[in-house]
């Protein structure tokens, strides 16, 4: 499909349609989960910011153990049918919680346990998920589909908060669990009624010795691959702390119960929403200058957080904080999977999310710790700051050198400029190519777009990585 056709042009896909439509009704269970999850730890643990923390570390920790493997089971086999069944071991842990919620047997380590095995499905899900967004559209409206897919995530977080906040103070945390565990039918049923044969599918790379360590590989001799990998760690370590972070601004500072909390949920994707819908309408692969401002305004706008008077002050800033936020994350998002041959897709971006959610276990109890120690509005400032200093470094050190990206690439990129000779004649036309960076000064620093698929330059390019 030609990358033409708006800002919605993925959704004239039948078999993505389908997808966004069931993410948009499973999303909101998720959101209204994550909020019930995050006040329910606050009531069991009598409002400890450490307690809160420590369920993000265990809902995220798993990635850094199984999303590298998530993403060499995308690449060997059909990414869909692992889905359907991360989707049904979603719904079991949801409405294990609900259960023991409602029958009042409820305790802090039920909430750990429950969170740490939903971490460990998580992991193999989302290298999943993300590397199947390109066959359902094509490479030619990944970026967009990139975009419609944060929409879609953030259009969820602003309705889910707001709906967990109302469900929670008229009835009870376990009732949300529950509604989450039948939302997430939505995407199941989008699943099965897919037209496989419509999919954009590459040939499964096959179980073979040292898949893992090739994957690892490649990344490391793409320098324009571990910058946003690097940005991304940063900021979802130190600034993407937002369910620690907000629930205690709304409950220590400000004196609020559960729905105001939720709003501001809903303030910041409400935010992200227009971020996300505002990348939707990039067809090109995001820019070096733009990784690196976009993280920088994240970091200072966070940091503002922690000094609003009021909550209708922090209300009213969440929203270009989420705007910055989503902007930064699809651009470092779309960079990765636009950039990577399609034969590595699943193992790059299970390394790009164990980049993003690996560093969760450091950071939110960090983050929770410093908040319990000096002040919510300490550890939300602290989180923005570090961010800007890192993304502020960043682009000092390519002002001095504007050939870092291109330098360690160059030996990769000559493998890849033979894969695209290679490829001329291969079995998957239109896909992107792993050849070539830009150079950061003069652009966008795109990735070439070539045939590409298991000829010879692949052959190559896999034995040179093998080596």
């Amino acid at each position: 499909m030609a990358a033409s056709g708006g800002m919605f042009r993925s959704l004239r896909v039948r078999n993505y349609r389908l997808y966004a439509s069931g993410q948009v009704v499973s999303l909101t269970g998720t959101w209204m989960q994550r909020v019930a999850q995050d006040w329910l730890v606050l009531e069991l643990s009598n409002n400890s910011g450490t307690a809160l923390g420590v369920v993000l570390a265990l809902q995220f920790g798993p990635t850094l153990l199984f999303s590298l493997w998530g993403g060499v089971l995308a690449d060997r086999y059909d990414k869909r049918r692992i889905l359907l069944a991360t989707q049904a071991g979603m719904i079991v842990l949801a409405a294990a919680l609900g259960l023991l919620d409602l029958t009042g047997a409820v305790q802090l380590w039920h909430v750990y346990l429950l969170a740490g095995l939903l971490g460990v499905v998580t992991a193999l899900d989302v290298p999943v998920r993300q590397s199947f967004v390109v066959e359902m559209v094509g490479p030619s409206d990944l970026p967009n589909a990139v975009g419609l897919n944060s929409a879609t995530f953030n259009a969820a977080r602003v309705v889910g908060p707001a709906l967990a906040g109302v469900f929670i103070a008229a009835t009870d945390t376990g009732w949300v669990f529950l509604g989450n565990a039948v939302l997430t039918l939505g995407v199941i049923t989008g699943l099965l009624l897919m037209r496989p044969g419509e999919l954009f599918r590459s040939e499964p790379t096959g179980r073979e010795p040292g898949q893992l360590r090739q994957g690892l590989r490649y990344v490391r001799s793409r320098p324009d691959l571990v910058l946003p990998m690097v940005l991304v760690f940063m900021v979802g370590t130190f600034g993407l702390n937002f369910p620690v972070t907000l629930a205690l601004l709304a409950k220590e500072v400000f004196g609020r119960g559960a729905a105001a909390y939720g709003l501001l949920s809903t303030a910041m994707a409400a935010g992200s929403l227009a971020g996300a819908l505002a990348s939707a309408r990039r067809t090109r692969r995001p820019t070096t200058r733009f990784l690196l401002a976009s993280a920088f305004g994240f970091g200072v706008l966070e940091a503002l957080l922690g000094t609003m008077p009021t909550y209708e002050a922090l209300m009213v800033l969440l929203v270009p904080v989420g705007v910055a936020s989503m902007s930064f994350v699809i651009a470092a998002n779309s960079s990765v999977q636009v950039g990577s041959d399609p034969a590595f897709r699943g193992r790059v971006m299970a390394l790009y999310l164990m980049c993003f959610m690996g560093g969760t276990p450091l950071g939110a109890p960090l983050i929770g710790a410093l908040s319990d120690a000096f002040g919510p509005r300490v550890g939300v400032s602290a989180g923005g700051a570090v961010c800007a200093v890192v993304a502020g470094v960043g682009a000092a050190v390519l002002a001095r050198r504007p050939d870092a990206l291109t330098g360690r690439a160059r030996s990769a990129g000559a493998a890849g400029a033979a894969g695209a000779a290679g490829a001329a004649a291969a079995d998957e036309p239109g896909e992107v190519a792993a050849a070539g960076v830009g150079t950061p000064g003069a652009g966008s620093g795109a990735t070439r777009v070539a045939p590409a698929g298991n000829g010879a330059g692949r052959v190559g390019l896999v034995a040179r990585l093998r080596r």
